[in-house]
């Protein structure tokens, strides 16, 4: 419920600040005292679009923020899903800043309007005469019956199955999809993996296998080389290696002369040594030089198909094939797995199918069962709220779709006069006798489930005489175990309030103030008194008040 409501340089109103409390709150005021002005203004808590000119200054900032205690309304999960921080005392606020930028808090964090219009309707439910569309709702009416047959959890479970199928018929169409496209191109990827697998790339040396078939195709080449320059070191006499020698031999007669003479001696040593090794590389070589046209054949085979893999894949190295390669036996494995994907989640749909239907058979049911107790409720309530011919006809039939109220589709017809066959509720039924019927639902509703602050904006307009004293009644039954708040001008229905508020205009020189205070035991005689008689206040009218009030 509404604690407390705050409300400063909106339309005519600079500042008012009241504490609301339980039970029934009745506003009263003159035509044009700005009863309006509040609702608009608790409107804008509830998510509508904000108006450009609703600062009365406009070089202030508009604030409208009201306090709610939610304990007892179960809303931690809505919070959650929608992303907002959940407090059993919760404040919801709307700034619209100078220019006519909105924002919206709620337990100062920012929301978003959508934000707000998923929660407001949990909160507050405003309700005037000219507001009973939501009469014509089916999705409304099925909520009015589930409130009676007390199967509004049971809704809630049979949603929450709903959207289990849909979650899991919607993966399952997503693995099927998948799958359909990964058949399209298996026989080609399957291709491909064989190409690879078949070249038996792994452990394959691309840079060896080039050097061997270099080897290979110029054998005799590399044969006739090898043994030119072996020769050429090592032929006598005039092999470099014995020439070498030779100079060794003289170098040697000189090398004790001087340093220098030794040291060139140790350099052609050194050269000779190095030659000699030279030359049994060189033979060595040669030897193991074959022409082998098999061996030949076989490494430039491979290496033009793991060239032609390479062109084929735009890939320049063994490793990146090899990688290719494991992507599509991965992806094999993959195409391989979806069956057993698809059965599980095929699974997984029809058991939340079935559970859903069941526990929609069972909504069903309960529906079945409490509409002749609710028809027969609303006819007695219309009774007293002079429709004593009212009729209602519920029309529920079983439907195979998935609906979010359940698997059911509801029609319901009224006739407010004897003989009249019911028609369709949104077709037949005035504005006058939609009114009475949407506080017939209220007081029901209110009789079967935690209700949000209910606010009836003068909808006992065109109401007098004793129907106004039973309309003034069920408010205060109802009022028991909710907050109710309502704007009347009625005195029957103002006495009946546990706390009474007025609001009223002042004008000044420059500028006209809405105001708004609450009302002492006489000053609610005397407001009440006025409802009756006028200004004037006379002994008779406040003699009626304070029997009223009694």
């Amino acid at each position: 419920m509404i604690t407390r409501l705050t409300i400063k340089n909106y339309t005519l109103i600079e500042d008012i600040q009241v504490e609301m409390e339980g039970g029934l709150t009745i506003i009263t005021g003159e035509t044009g005292a700005g009863k309006s002005i509040l609702l608009g203004a608790l409107s804008l808590l509830l998510g509508k679009r904000a108006d450009l000119n609703s600062a009365k200054n406009p070089d202030e900032k508009c604030i409208i923020e009201a306090e709610f205690a939610v304990a007892e309304y179960r809303l931690a999960a809505l919070f959650e899903a929608h992303d907002m921080d959940y407090d059993t005392h919760t404040i919801i606020r709307r700034e619209i800043l100078p220019g006519g930028k909105s924002r919206a808090f709620v337990n100062d964090s920012p929301v978003t309007l959508q934000q707000l219009q998923t929660l407001g309707p949990y909160l507050i439910d405003i309700h005037s005469q000219h507001e009973t569309l939501s009469l014509n709702s089916e999705t409304f009416q099925l909520e009015m019956i589930d409130a009676l047959a007390g199967s509004l959890e049971l809704v809630q479970q049979y949603q929450e199955e709903r959207q289990r199928y849909l979650e899991t018929k919607k993966r399952l169409e997503s693995l099927q999809e998948k799958q359909q496209q990964a058949l399209k191109e298996a026989d080609y990827q399957n291709f491909l993996l064989t190409e690879l697998q078949d070249a038996q790339l792994k452990g394959v040396d691309q840079e060896a296998l080039e050097t061997t078939y270099e080897k290979l195709n110029n054998s005799e080449t590399i044969t006739e080389g090898l043994a030119k320059t072996v020769q050429l070191l090592s032929q006598e006499p005039a092999g470099v290696l014995e020439t070498a020698k030779e100079a060794r031999k003289e170098l040697a007669r000189l090398k004790s002369f001087t340093a220098e003479y030794n040291e060139a001696w140790e350099r052609i040593h050194s050269v000779i040594i190095e030659l000699e090794d030279l030359e049994e590389t060189l033979a060595r070589l040669g030897e193991d030089i074959s022409v082998d046209p098999e061996a030949l054949f076989e490494a430039n085979a491979r290496l033009q198909r793991i060239y032609q893999l390479q062109q084929k894949h735009a890939v320049a190295t063994i490793e990146e094939l090899l990688a290719i390669q494991q992507e599509l036996e991965a992806s094999q494995q993959d195409t391989e797995a979806l069956s057993e994907a698809i059965e599980t989640a095929k699974e997984a749909q029809d058991s939340w199918k079935s559970k859903a239907m069941a526990t929609a058979t069972s909504v069903r049911e309960k529906r079945q069962e409490a509409i002749p107790s609710l028809k027969k409720e609303l006819e007695a309530l219309l009774a007293e709220l002079g429709l004593p011919n009212a009729q209602f006809e519920f029309d529920l039939e079983a439907v195979d779709t998935f609906r979010e109220t359940g698997m059911d589709q509801l029609e319901l017809r009224f006739s407010a006069n004897k003989g009249s066959r019911p028609g369709p509720l949104k077709k037949v039924a005035s504005g006058g006798e939609l009114s009475r019927i949407m506080m017939a639902v209220k007081v029901i509703l209110s009789r079967y489930k935690q209700m949000p602050t209910l606010i009836f904006d003068e909808i006992d307009t065109g109401v007098s005489g004793e129907i106004a004293q039973k309309m003034a009644r069920l408010m205060e039954q109802m009022s028991t175990d909710m907050q109710l708040v309502s704007i009347t001008h009625l005195p029957q229905i103002a006495a009946k309030g546990n706390h009474h508020l007025k609001v009223f205009k002042e004008e000044t020189a420059t500028t006209t103030i809405t105001h708004m205070k609450r009302l002492n035991t006489q000053e609610r005689v005397d407001e009440i008194a006025e409802m009756i008689g006028g200004k004037r206040l006379s002994d008779s009218a406040i003699a009626h008040a304070k029997e009223l009030l009694n």
